[in-house]
């Protein structure tokens, strides 16, 4: 018998374990053709009947966008930067949380059990453990380090898969209206309700850039950007040098 389909031709599936008030997986897309099913066949597989998955297309030019709508509860379109992609999604949402999932981004099946432990305690915002797809102690350690610094700092950045309450992803304003540093603008707001919580899953990220840039080049050029925008040099300005990977 053929999987039945919901929404926007996506198989329905059933979760074991669910949170109340549902999920709403946000994905922000830009020519991701290539990474998008795998990235969404992982999602399908934790949705329970209150969840859904929201793909925002910044106006691709391959693929993304059909792919996706094969998967997907809805597809969207908004202007390009993941910021805006990512309001958009937050903006047509209807799950207690959100969480926005990049499209080189796996999580496995012990992200929903992991979010449903930390909403029972009133979790306002989180981050999962990450694991870059690359095997080797160069980038364990890549991965170990980009964890250490969100305990230390309460600093989230995308690849970790921001988790957010929604009545909190509203009343913080969403993420600021920016080409680059979304995500550490917004984790600055969000840390004066507190620490991010640390959950218990892993997020499997794509280990694209640093195979296409160097290991060394990469982190050193990531450090650079950061301590730009820690001295006062404005997103705008700093993504006129940055080089997104998506292959």
């Amino acid at each position: 018998m053929a999987e039945p389909l919901g929404i926007g031709g996506a198989p329905v599936t059933s979760a074991s374990v669910t949170v109340p008030g549902g999920v709403s997986y946000v994905v922000p897309a830009l020519e991701e053709a290539r990474a998008i099913v795998h990235t969404l066949e992982a999602l399908r597989a934790l949705c329970g009947a209150d969840d859904e998955i929201i793909v925002v297309d910044g106006g691709s030019g391959d693929a993304t966008a059909r792919l996706a709508a094969l998967w997907a509860n809805r597809v969207l379109f908004a202007p390009r930067g993941r910021a805006l992609q990512m309001n958009a999604g937050a903006a047509r949402a209807r799950g207690r949380y959100l969480v926005f999932v990049h499209a080189d981004t796996h999580l496995g099946p012990d992200f929903v059990r992991a979010l449903a432990d930390a909403a029972a305690r009133g979790t306002s915002w989180a981050y999962a453990s990450i694991a870059l797809d690359a095997r080797g102690a160069t980038f364990s350690a890549i991965a170990h380090g980009i964890d250490l610094r969100a305990r230390v700092t309460g600093i989230v950045t995308g690849d970790q898969v921001l988790v957010v309450r929604r009545d909190v992803f509203v009343a913080l304003g969403g993420f600021p209206a920016v080409p680059l540093m979304e995500d550490v603008l917004f984790s600055r707001r969000a840390r004066r309700l507190g620490s991010p919580v640390r959950l218990h899953a892993r997020a499997l990220t794509s280990a694209r850039r640093w195979r296409a840039g160097g290991v060394l080049r990469t982190v050193f050029s990531f450090w650079v950007f950061r301590l730009a925008h820690a001295f006062g040099v404005p997103p705008e300005r700093l993504a006129r040098h940055y080089r997104p990977v998506r292959t």
